[in-house]
């Protein structure tokens, strides 16, 4: 017979040389368990003695209950509700009923339209097949591109088309895209183009062949995604510009001068790569409740970071990070955004094997203790959702781009 235990036994066992927690009103012993824990002791410590069940769906599924359950459970809580019998089903008469036939709508009038001058469009481009490239390729008008955009997407699709399409099947397999690609996408100054900003000079030398920089704008943002999409692979894509795209923003819109002028120049290049941590096992869409927390240090120098971030892309690679922490109290108004830097100790990554995007990187970080300087704050302290939410929307035309 399974024995029961009251939550004051369970209690009373909440350090490292006796360390039981409760998972759905079970008891389990996890004092040998600690060392092989693949997450360390410090997650386990934090819940000694406690019930331990929202931590535990937090970063597992049924299976790695089922695989460990017979080897540490101990017993139970002796207020776990016994199960009831299930009830024998009933069968029920279905009804008869009479359907009515249905009635045709009907037809809406005709909508008369009205003549409209037209404009010039631009040359006809691309594939003549139907929805092989989009519309404004085929002469139709457009009132937001014009001739720096056709010249840019020539120059995309030309690079796309020699150097990458032929080889984007064997980097998916082998789950990376060369650097050297990356690289060259900043070489050509494809990277600056791509933070929803003003081209930025300031920060790099290397500037677009086909457009000047002072007639940069969101539309030549798009077409480089769109170009990229264009080799159909949805890894590659991410790859990219998955975590350059959206970690970037943040940085250069609301980052101090000090920290841009030390940043910004290394990952626009290439040389450095840069990604979004916000996502947590639990807090996916619901970033306002996230749990990833930074304590101010005692000299107020740092902030001291600690938590798990899910379904990071580019993470595997990145060198810096920028992260959406929990400075205050609960909701929306005790999130701030941090620029962590890999190298300040910490910080491990690894691999999440995602369908269909092999190569884009998405990874699971743990941040253990990482001590970063107040400095590294993006914007005001514990206004970072306003941050997240201003930097990411001209991002959104990347799952457009990539989609079918």
């Amino acid at each position: 017979m399974s024995k029961t235990f009251s939550k004051a036994d369970v209690a009373s066992h909440n350090k490292g040389d006796s360390l039981w927690i409760i998972v759905d009103d079970d008891v389990y012993d996890l004092t040998k368990f600690q060392d092989d824990h693949p997450g360390g002791k410090k997650i386990l410590a934090r819940v000694a003695g406690k019930d331990a069940s929202k931590q535990f769906w937090k970063y597992h599924n049924e299976s790695i209950l089922k695989k460990y359950q017979p080897s540490l459970r101990i017993g139970s809580l002796d207020s776990k509700p016994k199960p009831e019998p299930k009830p024998e089903p009933k069968l029920e008469a279905k009804p008869s009923a009479t359907l009515a036939a249905p009635v045709p709508a009907k037809a809406p009038a005709p909508v008369q339209s009205t003549p409209q001058e037209e404009a010039e469009a631009l040359e006809q481009y691309g594939s003549q097949i139907p929805f092989a490239d989009p519309s404004w390729y085929q002469n139709y008008h457009s009132a937001y591109y014009n001739e720096t955009h056709a010249a840019l997407r020539a120059e995309v699709r030309e690079w796309v088309e020699s150097e990458i399409e032929p080889f984007v099947t064997e980097w998916d397999e082998k789950k990376e895209v060369p650097r050297e690609i990356f690289l060259e996408a900043g070489r050509r100054g494809y990277l600056a183009g791509l933070l929803g900003v003003h081209y930025p000079v300031e920060y790099t030398k290397n500037t677009v062949k086909s457009v000047p920089p002072e007639k940069w704008d969101l539309f030549h943002e798009m077409i480089i995604t769109d170009e990229l999409s264009r080799v159909g692979s949805g890894g590659f894509v991410w790859n990219m510009i998955g975590g350059f795209g959206i970690g970037g923003p943040p940085l250069i819109k609301f980052g101090k001068k000090a920290l841009k002028d030390r940043i910004l120049p290394g990952i626009l290049t290439g040389e450095k790569r840069i990604c979004l941590a916000i996502t947590e096992p639990d807090a996916g869409s619901d970033v306002a409740n996230l749990t990833c927390e930074a304590k101010l240090s005692e000299d107020g120098k740092h902030y001291i970071v600690n938590g798990e971030k899910k379904w990071i892309t580019n993470g595997i690679w990145a060198d810096y990070f920028t992260t959406a922490v929990r400075t205050g109290g609960e909701g929306m108004n005790g999130v701030s955004l941090l620029l962590i830097e890999r190298d300040m100790g910490g910080v491990s990554t690894r691999r999440m094997d995602c369908q269909g995007v092999w190569s884009s990187g998405t990874t699971y970080i743990t941040f253990e203790d990482v001590k970063v300087p107040v400095e590294n704050l993006l914007g005001k302290e514990n206004q970072g959702f306003k941050g997240i939410f201003r930097s990411t929307p001209n991002f959104r035309h990347v799952p457009q781009a990539n989609s079918p």
